[in-house]
Parts: C-alpha cells; sequence; structure tokens
C-alpha cells in the first residue's frame, strides 16, 4: 500500500510525504523546523519515522529546511549534484550529513519504495522531480516546471496518482501588480505552469489508473483554487469535485492508493 500528504503547497514552502510500509520519504522541505516537526505530528509522523528527503532542486521555498531537518534528525537527504553544489554554495550545507546523489531517469531502491528522478526544465541548476512506486502503485510528483516536455510525458503516463503543479492562471498573472520582469520568469519556460498548460499536459498523459489528481503549488495571488480544478476537470472529463487541492496552510491529507 502507498499512501501520500501535503504537509504545505505553494510559495510559504512545500513538503510532501509519501509512506509504502514502514518506509517514509519527504518531498522537499521548505518550512522551517518547528514548522515542519508539526505539521508532520499534525499527519500522524514523528521525525524519526522519515528515512529520507528526496530534494528537487535548491529554491528556498522548497530545501529551505532540508539539512536544518536531516541534521536534527539523522535523515539522508537525496538529490542531484547541481543541486548540492547550489546548496552549498549558498551556505546551507551542514558537515557530516549523508547525502546521496541522485541522476534523472536512474532509479533506486530505497525501503519499500523505488524512486525514479526525472529532470525538468525549471530555473534551478540541475532540477528534478520525482515518480514513486512500492511495486503496485506508481505516484508522481511534479511541481516546478516551465513547459512539459515529451520526456516528462512519457514519465507521468500510467501513474495512479499525481501531485500537479498549477502555479498560475495566465490572466491573473498579467493582469496582476508583479513587476514585469518576474512575470516573464513564472511564465517562461524555465518558469511555472498556469492552470491551462497544466491541464495540457494531464490531457497528453495516459490517464487510464490515476485514482488521484491534485492541483499543487498554487500562487496566493495569481490564482485561485476553482481555476485550477476547473482546468484540470476538463482535461479529464470528471467533475471538479474530483480534483484534490494543495494550499498552504493544510497541503492536503492522506490519499491512498
Amino acid at each position: 500500500m502507498l499512501r501520500f500528504a501535503s504537509l504545505a503547497s505553494g510559495s510559504g514552502g512545500n513538503c510532501l510525504a509519501a509512506q509504502s510500509a514502514d518506509t517514509v520519504v519527504l518531498v522537499d522541505c521548505g518550512l522551517n523546523l518547528k514548522d515542519a516537526e508539526r505539521r508532520l505530528a499534525r499527519a500522524g509522523l514523528a521525525p524519526a519515522d522519515v528515512d529520507a528527503i528526496l530534494v528537487t532542486h535548491e529554491h528556498g521555498d522548497h530545501a529551505g529546511c532540508v539539512f536544518d531537518f536531516a541534521a536534527a534528525h539523522g535523515v539522508t537527504v537525496y538529490l542531484s549534484f547541481g543541486t548540492l553544489r547550489a546548496l552549498k554554495a549558498e551556505g546551507k550545507f551542514h558537515d557530516g550529513l549523508k547525502t546521496q546523489l541522485v541522476r534523472g531517469q536512474e532509479p533506486f531502491a530505497l525501503g519499500a519504495l523505488e524512486i525514479t528522478p526525472f529532470t525538468v526544465p525549471h530555473d534551478a541548476a540541475e532540477p528534478v522531480q520525482y515518480v514513486m512506486s512500492d511495486g503496485a502503485a506508481r505516484l508522481g510528483v511534479l511541481t516546478d516546471i516551465g513547459i512539459s516536455t515529451r520526456h516528462v510525458e512519457r514519465t507521468l503516463s500510467g501513474l495512479d496518482a499525481l501531485v500537479l503543479e498549477c502555479n498560475y492562471d495566465r490572466d491573473m498573472l498579467w493582469g496582476g501588480a508583479y513587476p514585469k520582469w518576474l512575470k516573464e520568469r513564472i511564465g517562461g519556460p524555465f518558469g511555472h505552469l498556469d492552470n491551462r498548460e497544466s491541464a495540457r499536459l494531464l490531457g497528453a498523459l495516459d490517464c487510464s489508473r490515476l485514482k488521484h489528481v491534485i492541483a499543487a503549488h498554487l500562487s496566493q495571488h495569481n490564482n485561485k483554487p476553482e481555476l485550477a480544478a476547473a482546468a484540470l476537470a476538463g482535461a479529464l472529463n470528471c467533475e471538479n469535485g474530483w480534483i484534490g487541492l494543495a494550499n498552504q496552510d493544510d497541503g492536503f491529507g492522506w490519499r491512498q492508493i
């Protein structure tokens, strides 16, 4: 059995938990240490339960607390060479931490889980996202990507569950108060996906096994949950309410595959 939950999702910090049998992994940890511990407890987990943190990239809302949490609780950190180098350059690395380097499209075993990192276009040093499997079900996480690619779509086809970025509504972004350079970064090929592009990506996948789709990483300034849900529902020809929503304050509760 594979289950997953979000502790938080958004520009204020991201952290997702996945569990199979007694193996628990976090995908990113962009919260402060006390908040991460508090939210783990809310999900019924203790820091001692966590076996590893899978890091997608070095941006603070994803990696800001990774090394603090790992140092405090003896957790191994899995990340790409580029991400590790970037975090070291920022002075965030703690001596004595246990790290394992990952490479895109090279799966590895981690307890009861098989983890497959895959590369994505995003404005970071060597960003990856992850697919996790317990041998029976597959969960994909895609939260920071500027444009979809055939490689990404092949990797995410045939999943049982998908956590998918719906960062912004294009009209809200371009009509909003952000400076022009920031709008161009967010909307560019190494930025984030808007609702329509997320729906287009979803529609390009083999969705025949999908039991859960969660809209994630929604901008609090440039999106609305109902817009993201409607876009993804349109791609799947399902009711809007079937689409799950992750938010900054509560993430989302446990989903079981």
